[in-house]
């Protein structure tokens, strides 16, 4: 961080992400933009825990909300993350658990129709990404998917 940037530190609320693969095992990612940096970015869907909720119970939440899919698609399996990133001018340093979800079809159908005002304010759209473009958050995602997936294989 460069001298005399203007960063709150946040993030209190714990939260949990997804990562979601489509049968051919893309990647579905979320398009944001952060008006006050400027800066475009993507990363899986997920979100704050709502209080008395399980991080489990708010990844499944987060997916119908930001995605229309199905939260039962969301595996009792996460790879903890550490996170350090800023949004809105507000830094966040903390640790998440990103869950995994599969789904049968190639490139499932996203609805965004539970967004609050805020995130539809930012959200630009989302991709089933078979490879991880720049800007991907958290920038290690790679090595994640690989840890949720290799109990796949023998």
């Amino acid at each position: 961080m460069s001298t005399g940037e203007n960063i709150t530190e946040g993030g209190d609320r714990p939260a949990a992400r997804v990562v979601c693969l489509d049968r051919d095992g893309r990647v579905l990612l979320m398009h944001w933009h952060d008006r006050v940096s400027r800066m475009d970015v993507w990363e899986p869907p997920g979100g704050g825990l709502d209080p008395g909720e399980t991080a489990l119970e708010a990844a499944r939440r987060e997916l119908t909300e930001e995605t229309g899919l199905p939260g039962s698609a969301v595996l009792d399996r996460f790879v903890a993350v550490e996170r350090d990133f800023t949004w809105y001018g507000v830094r966040y340093v903390k640790t998440e658990p990103f869950y995994l979800a599969r789904f049968d079809e190639a490139r499932p159908d996203v609805d965004p129709g539970g967004l609050t005002d805020e995130e539809r304010a930012a959200y630009l759209g989302y991709a089933w990404a078979g490879e991880l473009p720049e800007g991907v958050e958290p920038p290690e995602l790679a090595a994640v998917v690989e840890k949720l997936t290799s109990a796949d294989r023998p």
